[in-house]
């Protein structure tokens, strides 16, 4: 994720606000990748699906590991994508990741895992539905 400039990032954060019009730019403008982990981590099976079929399983591997399954957890740690499961730490407010954005100038960072803090802090979770 690194690697995207800082105006995407902040585009895929406003996602989680709920803002449709930035989550259908991210998908018309050569970001459905980001479009789509937004969505899986708001819950979307298909959205899921879809980065697995589409060789996104970091991505995958990242909303897995946000929601703290270890088999993703695992899976980040051994294919060295270590910013990720960083930054899914970062997400469920562990101070070394929180520590390590904030030491070196990843702000952007801290400002996404805030949004998804924020965006699953208020939802409703309905404890029949099939998870």
């Amino acid at each position: 994720m690194i690697h995207y400039p800082s105006k995407i990032l902040l585009a895929f954060a406003e996602t989680f606000t709920g803002n449709e019009t930035i989550q259908q730019w991210l998908l018309s403008n050569g970001y459905p990748e980001l479009a789509a982990l937004s969505s899986a981590i708001r819950g979307s099976n298909k959205a899921f699906d879809w980065l697995l079929k589409n060789n996104h399983k970091q991505l995958a591997a990242l909303d897995s590991a946000i929601d703290n399954k270890e088999h993703a957890r695992k899976w980040l740690k051994d294919n060295e994508y270590d910013l990720l499961l960083t930054f899914a730490d970062a997400t469920n407010n562990k101070a070394y990741a929180l520590k390590y954005f904030h030491d070196n100038n990843l702000k952007i960072f801290l400002y996404i895992a805030m949004r998804i803090n924020e965006f699953r802090d208020n939802q409703v979770y309905d404890v029949h539905k099939k998870q």
